[in-house]
């Protein structure tokens, strides 16, 4: 019997914790994550603590400066909406593409995640990020294209703290709706219309939330 590595287990541990810090906003944009006082909190040794902060550094919610250490990942206006605008050429791309493509099974799939989806507090909203990023991954998967669906899953990753401003709304889920209800009819028109509709909503409630709410931690640079 093969028994686990405690690092191993602990940087699960701690990457899944910070990550839902960083996604639910309780950690602020350029906030320091300091090696030592994480160390002491954990009660672990410094090794899962880095190995995690790497982990989180890949998805784009940590920024790693030399000399200086980790931070949450600051961004301009312009990079949040430049990445919302390159979701949109993902997304469309991909749902056109599985329309021809996709099987009966991977349309049970979705159904499956989609069923999944309820609640709006705190806890479901961290789901649903994690949720809604499996519904449009499995779409992108079945495009065919593996590289399209990698690069979508990653930019998920990289939104993961915006997309929870949209969790609580209904509006995803009928959209979620008319996606899979389209891709089982083959009607590549009306899903590309969901999935566009999708995306540019969730943009609007996006920039609207961040900058009544958060306005001060936004710069508008290039």
């Amino acid at each position: 019997m093969t028994r686990s590595n405690p690092d191993d287990t602990s940087k699960k541990r701690i990457y899944t914790e910070l990550r839902r810090s960083i996604i639910l906003g309780q950690r602020q944009p350029g906030e320091r994550l300091n090696v030592d006082a994480l160390t002491r909190s954990y009660g672990t040794s410094v090794t899962p603590i880095r190995d995690a902060l790497q982990m989180l550094n890949q998805e784009g919610l940590v920024t790693i400066k030399p000399r200086s250490g980790y931070f949450v990942t600051r961004l301009t206006l312009k990079q949040l909406s430049d990445w919302l605008e390159l979701r949109e050429i993902l997304e469309v791309a991909s749902v056109e593409r599985a329309v021809t493509r996709i099987t009966n099974e991977q349309i049970e799939q979705l159904e499956n995640v989609h069923a999944g989806y309820s609640g709006e507090d705190d806890e479901s909203s961290d789901r649903y990020a994690s949720e809604n990023r499996r519904f449009h991954y499995l779409v992108a998967e079945a495009s065919g294209n593996l590289e399209l669906a990698k690069a979508l899953g990653h930019l998920h990753d990289r939104l993961a703290r915006f997309i929870v401003l949209i969790a609580a709304g209904e509006m995803q889920e009928s959209k979620h709706a008319c996606i899979i209800e389209a891709l089982r009819s083959r009607d590549i028109a009306v899903a590309r219309q969901a999935m566009r509709d999708e995306v540019n909503e969730g943009r609007e409630i996006i920039m609207e939330c961040l900058i009544q709410e958060e306005g001060a931690f936004w710069r508008l640079g290039s």
